[in-house]
């Protein structure tokens, strides 16, 4: 029966080759194919695919699909796993190489992934789930992995997609406002289908799967009344008591919880209000974002009278890939007068860039207000590295506000991101 099921997944790999694979230029290749490689991310943003990818250029390659229920009724967990590993070995002759996709279906993974290291093997292993992979891994494979996180298409990626590599400057405008509005899970890039439907679906699947069902949650509605407020608000700023006071919500402990498991399967991330204390960090308000703006959209967000908070986002994802490789660390900053910069990057004790974003930037009262606000940050944060995405806008501006003076740089979203790939 195992024999059978690999056979069936090998033939659905063979026909998974055909399809067109985009580069992932915002994914670094792993430096040695000696330790375990271990891709990270959300559901069907293209780990599988980049992993494929990965083993295909060392030839001969074993294949485990763990998303597959008929796996497992057969094989409960990992101390049952040697009737498997024979099935593997007679289907793809012994290879050096195996890839185990979606593994954190299989309980007490990591003992199998460590015992097969052990023999010689070499591992690709995708997951969906950050706390699973991260705690497991950091307990049994330490020094002999290294973390590959991967995220929907960054814009490059998307423009990839599309096949708009030759595109004038108001083209890419365009496509930057579908790619908010849309975001970059690519069967949405790749194929023609209503991506709303796609997203709300896929959304549902990663609620009922990776969180309803691993965790065995009791408030279903709480937890979609939960993530549909934090999704429809990105980038606001979150209060665990707070949102414990609405109604139906539950206790702060239970609050905390779902958001864990919400940011644990890659549906939303938090960013910490920036402070030189930790304590004063640690108790602050955070902001939330989704981890691809056509999950916000298909959750209920409203993008013609919030252009803003979707480019705002873009530019916490593209942040927050950096964060994922360790380097930087990501913040917002908000001083006592209730003024705001969207971003403050720091690396190790400095901090690198304060960075807002406006999608209009011509009305002059919002002009001076975002400016104003880094100058201040400046001060305060001892940076000199201001940047203000828009649109279009692209020059260097010297600013001054009462005693305060600085250049702040304009640079259109769509070359920003772009950059920072």
């Amino acid at each position: 029966m195992l024999h059978d099921i690999l056979l069936s997944q090998k033939r659905e790999l063979a026909l998974w080759q055909e399809k067109r694979f985009v580069p992932r230029t915002s994914v670094f290749d792993p430096p040695s194919a000696d330790l375990a490689r271990v891709i990270l991310g959300p559901r069907r943003a293209g780990k599988s695919s980049w992993a494929l990818h990965l083993a295909r250029r060392e030839g001969n390659f074993g294949y485990v699909n763990f998303d597959d229920e008929r796996l497992a009724r057969l094989v409960p967990d990992a101390a049952e796993s040697d009737p498997l590993m024979t099935a593997l070995d007679a289907v793809y002759g012994q290879p050096g190489l195996i890839f185990f996709d979606e593994i954190q279906n299989l309980p007490g993974w990591e003992l199998l992934a460590n015992r097969l290291q052990r023999m010689g093997r070499r591992l690709i292993l995708t997951g969906s789930n950050a706390h699973l992979l991260s705690t497991e891994l950091s307990t049994h494979l330490t020094g002999r992995h290294v973390a590959l996180p991967l995220f929907p298409f960054s814009f490059s990626e998307f423009l990839a997609a599309k096949g708009a590599g030759q595109t004038t400057q108001s083209e890419r405008v365009a496509l930057c406002r579908v790619y908010a509005q849309e975001g970059g899970f690519p069967e949405t890039a790749l194929k023609s289908l209503d991506s709303g439907d796609y997203l709300r679906t896929l959304l549902q699947s990663i609620l009922l799967k990776d969180i309803v069902g691993r965790h065995r949650v009791r408030g279903v509605r709480v937890l979609e009344d939960l993530v549909a407020r934090l999704l429809s608000g990105i980038g606001s700023e979150y209060s665990l008591s707070r949102i414990a006071e609405m109604p139906g919500q539950g206790s702060v402990h239970m609050v905390r919880k779902y958001i864990g498991y919400l940011e644990e399967a890659f549906i939303m991330f938090s960013v910490p209000r920036f402070s030189w204390k930790v304590r004063e960090q640690v108790a602050s308000n955070k902001k939330a974002y989704a981890v691809d703006t056509g999950l916000a959209s298909a959750a209920g967000f409203r993008f013609s009278a919030n252009t803003g908070r979707l480019y705002e986002n873009l530019v916490a994802i593209a942040c927050r890939r950096r964060q994922a490789r360790g380097q930087c660390e990501l913040y917002f900053w908000k001083n006592a007068q209730g003024e705001e910069v969207d971003f403050v990057l720091k690396t190790g004790r400095a901090v690198e860039a304060l960075i807002q974003v406006c999608a209009d930037a011509s009305e002059p009262r919002a002009r001076q207000r975002e400016m104003r606000a880094l100058l201040k940050a400046s001060r305060d944060l001892r940076c000199d590295n201001l940047l203000l995405l828009t649109e279009t806008e692209e020059r260097e501006e010297n600013f001054a506000w009462h005693g305060l003076a600085g250049k702040i740089t304009l640079v259109p979203l769509w070359r920003w991101l772009l950059e920072n790939d």
